[in-house]
Formats: structure tokens, C-alpha cells, sequence
């Protein structure tokens, strides 16, 4: 069934007294929410053994958890032993995913640097075929590698290569960010046609199968030509994109998908009204 929920701890869980995310799972439930990201952007600070008591609350509350890899990683880095690091940056976030109880891991997966853009998403492909057999020898593939939709254009992300990059193995799938999307197609998300095409051209290329329970990111996104600026909350009326478009998108595709908010700040707050858009359509 399809999933909503917050990317990491919302202000108001913090007013009302909470001080770590023990609690977030029985909060989030209580708003009605099933899906919960723990991000590791800044690094993962996680231990195994602290995760595997985390994942017991989330699971007690029937809260289904991801986490959002390091944003370090960069798989068009020409430097071998940067790769490495990359690679551990996966392996070890799939490590504590797993502790968690989860199994979905999003990735930032590229810059394209000095690099001409095509040799980027090359080799891209071929270091995520390394990490692929990687993840294989540790028992890992059984994690789902979230590759995500970017903002900006000096990253490697727009959704046609995102989804080009997934045809590289079993374990990788979208994270479409129609936010981040809708900044490099400076503001082209506004109708349910725009957001069945996207979702169309991936059913169409990775089938149906990889894209009934596909990763969701959602927020609107302030944007300049360059793209991305910063993250805004669902009262922004400027940037956009609206959420019932891509709601009747995903009904009329008959997607099932995990749907994570990333409003600035109010993510559980704004995730209740995703859900709730959701939830007012009629068939």
C-alpha cells in the first residue's frame, strides 16, 4: 500500500519535548503516517547496535524505515580511491538499514565535475555495477539502492538519467524528487500529464514491477536558473510543484509508492496533507 511520512524529526516533535528519534516512530503513527527517513547526509553517526533498538519502535508503530545515504558520495569521481569511499558510504548506510528494520537506501548518486557529462554517467554505470557485486558479497543486495532525481544541473540527476542509470541492476530503483525535478524543468511540473509522462517513461524502461512501489521525494523548492536554492513548505504559492497532480498521476498509474516530505522544517505536519490530498481523491 502506498506510504507517507517525514525525512527526519519535524519542529513540532521537538516542541512537544521529544530530545531523539526513540520516539519518532509512535509520533508518526500517531499522525496517521507509516514511513519514516533517517538521513545520514552529514555522515552516518548511527551505530548498528542503536539502530536495531530504533528499528523496534518504528516496527512496534507499523512504521516502515529508509535512510538517506552520506552526501559525500560521488560515483564520477575519476579517483579509484575516492570510489572506495563511495562505495563504503553505501555499504555501511545498507548496514544500518538493515538494523532499522528497512531496506531502501537513497543516493545522491553524481557530479559531473571536470568530467564531459556523458563520460560521468559512464562511469557512473560502470562503478555502480562494482557496487552492485559488492553488496552481493555482503549479503546486502537485498537492499533496494534509491538513486534520486537532482536539482541542480552540475549534478547528474535529471530523470532520464536517473532511470538510464537503474537499468544498471536488480538492485537499483528511482527516487523520483518531483521537486528537485521541477527545478531543472524550471517549474514544467503543473499538470497530471506532466507527472505521467515521467512516471510513464520509467514503467516503460525499467517495467511496471520496479516502479509499482517506487521512491518518492516531495517538497516544493525555491529554484533560479542554476536550480535548486533552498526547501520551502506546502503554503509556498511562487515555486512549487502541487502534490494533486502527481497524487491523480499515481492513482491513475495505480502506484503503490513510499512517499517521503521534505518541506522545510513542518515534514510530518506537511506529510499529513499529502496524505490527506491523497486520500479526498475520488476514483
Amino acid at each position: 500500500m502506498i506510504k507517507f511520512g517525514p525525512s527526519g524529526n519535524d519542529k513540532l516533535y521537538y516542541e512537544q519535548g521529544n530530545k531523539t528519534t526513540l520516539g519518532a516512530g509512535k509520533w508518526v503513527s500517531e499522525l496517521g503516517l507509516n514511513a519514516y527517513e533517517y538521513s545520514f547526509g552529514r555522515g552516518i553517526k548511527l551505530s548498528e547496535e542503536k539502530a536495531k533498538v530504533l528499528g523496534e519502535e518504528f516496527a512496534k508503530y507499523g512504521v516502515s524505515v529508509s535512510v538517506h545515504a552520506p552526501y559525500f558520495i560521488n560515483f564520477a569521481n575519476p579517483d579509484d580511491e575516492m570510489a572506495e569511499k563511495s562505495y563504503n558510504y553505501v555499504i555501511n548506510s545498507c548496514k544500518i538499514v538493515k538494523a532499522l528494520g528497512g531496506n531502501r537506501v537513497v543516493v545522491h548518486t553524481a557530479t559531473n565535475g571536470k568530467l564531459e557529462r556523458e563520460d560521468a554517467l559512464q562511469l557512473c554505470k560502470k562503478r555502480l555495477k562494482v557496487l552492485e557485486q559488492k553488496l552481493i558479497e555482503q549479503n546486502l543486495n537485498d537492499c533496494l539502492i534509491c538513486l534520486e532525481t537532482m536539482g541542480k544541473y552540475s549534478q547528474i540527476g535529471i530523470y532520464e538519467e536517473i532511470i538510464d542509470l537503474c537499468l544498471v541492476g536488480n538492485i537499483y530503483i528511482p527516487t523520483f524528487d518531483f521537486g528537485h525535478i521541477n527545478c531543472t524543468m524550471q517549474g514544467g511540473l503543473k499538470t497530471t500529464a506532466d507527472f505521467e509522462k515521467i512516471l510513464n517513461y520509467a514503467i516503460d524502461n525499467l517495467g511496471f514491477e520496479k516502479i509499482k512501489n517506487v521512491h518518492i521525494h516531495f517538497s516544493k523548492i525555491e529554484y533560479t536558473s542554476k536550480g535548486e536554492v533552498k526547501h520551502l513548505t506546502l503554503e509556498d504559492s511562487v515555486y512549487g510543484p502541487e502534490f494533486q497532480p502527481l497524487a491523480r498521476a499515481i492513482k491513475n498509474l495505480k502506484l503503490e509508492p513510499v512517499i517521503i516530505c521534505e518541506s522545510s522544517e513542518i515534514m510530518a505536519q506537511d506529510a499529513v496533507k499529502l496524505k490527506k490530498i491523497y486520500d479526498d481523491l475520488v476514483d
